[in-house]
């Protein structure tokens, strides 16, 4: 079998509008309607052959890699006529595809949504307000005035379709165009709807109800399927994309289902130990420290954060712990600290590791 490339006379790396323009030279040359000869007939089957393999980029792919790609051709076929006849007029090859439908699916839209972290622990509800294009209440969306309806094209006789005869090296071909008339409809709007202008649908503002489910997080979209603008002459509508924004939180911080907080506690309560309540998003919490407990502690309460958004259960709350030291004493006080020193023997302050503080520290540990 001879190369494909050579048979279209085009190099391994031509592309594809050089393979097209090559095949249009050559089967305006071999086509049997202008060179009759049993030769020019055999060569014409290559041809159109070897542009059906190297116009098809997984044809071409193959037949690259040593197969042979498109799998041969039938000695009595010449090939797709109508494909020849749209590579040499832009047209199908004489036949009517029939009037377009004037419904359309409507397009999709996208809203943004700012949502508070606590709403983010269980889920919540909104009733959006959204900016849309409904279909229209006067017509139904049929596009024209009450007690009216579209009337046949009396160009194209309802096809949507005009078709002409064009003299070429081929002869005479029938090609197919969209009717001006009524723009490949086959109808007309003879009385459109006054209301939307016979566009079968008008803006106007709706509320979508939306259950927002728990563990969404900032960038993540909840596709709403048919919550979009309605389509052209009561068109299917489009969908409706949510885009979450969790506001950022004073206190709290979120490492996937996990809440992050920093706990203050005063230099007594870290020598003696204590248990104290906080304020969690979701209701008051117990926290116990125990007698020595260090700046930097991870104290972790389980099920205590996000709920998961795939799965089940909740994420824990992990709370950083921040000894604050006194920086005004009174006399009295700076006598008990002494004292307390003096009896203590405290070891004199050494280096060690070097550390970029306590948020630095937390950070390492909360992530790490």
């Amino acid at each position: 079998m001879a190369d494909h490339y050579e048979v279209l006379g085009v190099a391994r790396d031509a592309t594809t509008d050089e393979i097209k323009k090559a095949y249009r030279r050559l089967a305006r040359q071999l086509h049997p309607d202008v060179n009759p000869g049993a030769d020019a007939s055999e060569r014409f089957k290559s041809v159109t052959h070897a542009y059906d393999v190297l116009s098809d980029a997984k044809q071409r792919q193959q037949y690259d890699r040593g197969g042979q790609g498109g799998g041969g051709f039938d000695n009595g076929q010449f090939g797709n006529f109508g494909d020849i006849f749209e590579t040499f007029f832009g047209g199908g090859g004489g036949g009517s595809r029939g009037p377009r439908s004037r419904r359309e699916r409507g397009q999709d839209a996208l809203l943004r949504v700012e949502l508070d972290l606590d709403e983010v622990i269980f889920g919540t509800h909104r009733d959006i307000e959204v900016d849309t294009a409904v279909v229209c209440a006067t017509c139904s969306g049929t596009c024209c005035q009450p007690g009216t309806a579209p009337v046949t094209c009396d160009i194209c006789h309802g096809t949507g379709n005009i078709q002409r005869a064009v003299r070429s090296l081929l002869g005479n071909v029938m090609t197919s165009s969209p009717c001006g008339s009524c723009r490949g409809y086959g109808t007309i709007i003879a009385t459109p709807c006054v209301t939307c202008q016979g566009q079968g649908r008008v803006r106007a503002r709706r509320t979508v109800p939306v259950d927002i489910p728990a563990g969404v997080d900032t960038g993540l979209r909840l596709q709403m399927p048919g919550s979009g603008e309605a389509g052209p002459a009561g068109g299917p509508n489009g969908d409706l994309y949510l885009e979450m924004k969790v506001r950022h939180h004073d206190v709290f911080s979120r490492d996937g289902d996990d809440l992050l907080c920093t706990l203050e506690i005063p230099m007594t309560s870290a020598i003696l130990g204590t248990t104290t309540s906080v304020s969690a998003l979701d209701g008051d919490i117990d926290v116990e420290l125990r007698a020595g407990v260090q700046s930097g502690e991870i104290l972790t309460i389980k099920d205590r954060g996000v709920t998961k958004l795939r799965g089940t259960g909740r994420g824990d709350l992990r709370i950083g712990v921040q000894v604050v030291t006194p920086t005004k004493l009174d006399h009295k006080d700076r006598e008990l600290i002494e004292a307390f020193a003096a009896r203590h023997k405290v070891p004199a302050p050494s280096l060690s590791h070097f550390q970029q503080g306590l948020f630095a520290k937390l950070r390492d540990r909360f992530l790490g």
